[in-house]
Formats: structure tokens, C-alpha cells, sequence
């Protein structure tokens, strides 16, 4: 009997072992490899818990990087990013938005209370702050300066999402475009301009991620703010929940991309069936990629 019931232990433990499976998440380079890991270790922790798989952070360098991968369709389960780069998955490599944060996305134009006079123009012999293309910050600049020739000098050098506010602060840089939940962090600093509103920033999986494995992240995601051990990721990546989305609901925004280098040219084809099921990989330990 006892041998029996440790046989039956054992196939239990093997069966668990075969089901689980390791996940990779890629995110938006909004800050260096080693910030990102402490900012989103939790939240993988937190969905391998509510899952029971292993969710693995991967990072790229720069949003020169993070294109050029979106561009080769390099392999990644999940995608946390803003609407322009969700839709550029969902429309021509079958990625499946899940859940997105319940607030807009926004951009504000920040400047110290003695450039506000001149408003957007007043800024034309300065210079602005933001995370280089192809982020979502840096193509509303272009919306609005479309004319290179008259246009304020824009400093793509951010690493960070606060670099530019420093950078304001210290004189160095006359404006900062950063997300409003960044610049509601600033109350000293006045606003110029408000970019157009998208649906906020989206939480998709792969086609290829089976649907018992995207029906668990999501319950999951929607699940977070519930959480008192997550309020912090949530404060940090500047929401306060989030809400169920869809591809329908960001149709059209990968078209802001069209002007950035190596955007395809040919119409998006409609994506594949989403896999039902697959075989489980193996799990693996967290860690973050680069």
C-alpha cells in the first residue's frame, strides 16, 4: 500500500512538473535592464503564484533594440507595452490584447513656470527631453513639430522616464514629454501641451499561448489591485488597476509607426487562429533577459 501510494505521489509530482511551463514577458525599455528586473520581479512572481508558471522578464537595451526585435518577431509569450506597439503585434503577428490599465494613455509637454509664456512655440530655440523613438513620447513630438526645419532641438537621450524632468530641473533641457502619471509627480512643473489620448498601455500573449494559459493571466491581471504586496508595482508602472481590452479597442494606432525605419510597408494579413493548447515548456526559474 505504502508503495503504491509513492508511485502515486510520484506520477502526481510528474504531472504537475510536465504542466507547468516558463513564459517570457517583454516590456518597453522605459528603464536599464537592472530597474526593470526590481520593478517587475514582483508582478512575476505574482502571476507564476496565481498561474502556477514560471514568468521570465525579458529587456532590451533601447527602443532601438525593442523594434528591431518587434520587427524580426522575436520569440516572446507575453508584451506589456503602449497601444501603437500592441496593435503592430495584434494586426501582423497574432498577439492577443488581454487586459490594459484602466487610464488612458497621455502625454504632457513639461516646462519650469518661466517658459510657459510662449507655450509650444515659446520652446523653438530649446530643447526637449524624451525616450528615443519609436516610443510613444517621441512620435507625439513629431505630431506636434511635423516640420523638421522648424522644430525645437529633440534630445532622445532618456533612459529613464524621469530623466527628462531632471533634466528640466537642472536647466539643461527647456521641456520634458513624459506620461501623465509621470507629470501628475511634478506639481511645480506647468504642462503646454496634452498629447491626444490612447487606450492605455496593453498586456497581450502570443497566439501561440494556449487559451487556458491567457484565460489564467488575465483573471489574474484583473485580479492585481487586490493585492496589498502589489500596490507598489502598480504605483510604479502608474495605474491603479487593470481593466479587460481587446484588439478592436486599439485598431489603428500601429499606423503611427509608419515613418519609423524598417516599418513594413505591406498591408498587416489577418492573424492566425490563436492556439487552443500546446505541449507545456519547461519551467524555468525567474530572471530577467537582455
Amino acid at each position: 500500500m505504502l508503495r503504491k501510494a509513492l508511485i502515486l505521489a510520484g506520477l502526481s509530482a510528474l504531472s504537475l512538473s510536465a504542466s507547468a511551463a516558463n513564459y517570457t514577458v517583454t516590456v518597453e525599455p522605459n528603464y536599464p535592464a537592472s530597474q526593470a528586473q526590481e520593478i517587475y520581479k514582483p508582478l512575476m512572481a505574482y502571476l507564476g503564484r496565481a498561474t502556477g508558471h514560471t514568468f521570465t522578464l525579458k529587456t532590451a537595451n533601447n527602443y532601438h533594440g525593442y523594434w528591431r526585435d518587434i520587427l524580426a518577431n522575436a520569440p516572446v509569450d507575453f508584451s506589456f507595452e503602449e497601444a501603437h506597439f500592441a496593435d503592430f503585434r495584434a494586426q501582423r503577428q497574432g498577439f492577443i490584447p488581454l487586459v490594459r490599465v484602466a487610464e488612458p494613455t497621455q502625454f504632457s509637454l513639461l516646462v519650469s513656470p518661466e517658459n510657459t509664456a510662449g507655450g509650444t512655440q515659446g520652446l523653438m530655440a530649446g530643447t526637449i527631453i524624451s525616450m528615443p523613438s519609436p516610443s510613444l513620447g517621441y512620435l507625439f513630438l513629431g505630431e506636434l513639430y511635423p516640420n523638421p526645419i522648424a522644430q525645437p532641438e529633440i534630445a532622445s537621450s532618456a533612459q529613464t522616464l524621469k530623466d527628462g524632468v531632471d533634466a528640466v530641473f537642472a536647466q539643461e533641457a527647456m521641456a520634458a514629454m513624459v506620461p501623465i502619471y509621470i507629470a501628475q509627480q511634478y506639481p511645480n512643473l506647468e504642462s503646454v501641451h496634452l498629447s491626444r489620448s490612447l487606450p492605455g498601455r496593453s498586456f497581450s500573449a502570443s497566439g501561440k499561448v494556449p487559451a487556458t494559459v491567457r484565460t489564467a493571466v488575465t483573471d489574474a491581471m484583473l485580479k492585481l489591485h487586490e493585492n496589498p504586496n502589489l500596490i507598489d508595482v502598480l504605483t510604479e508602472i502608474g495605474t491603479t488597476q487593470f481593466v479587460k481590452t481587446s484588439a478592436a479597442e486599439i485598431a489603428g494606432n500601429e499606423r503611427m509607426l509608419r515613418r519609423v525605419f524598417g516599418y513594413p510597408k505591406t498591408t498587416p494579413k489577418p492573424a492566425a487562429a490563436p492556439a487552443p493548447a500546446a505541449s507545456a515548456k519547461p519551467a524555468a526559474a525567474a530572471a530577467v533577459k537582455k
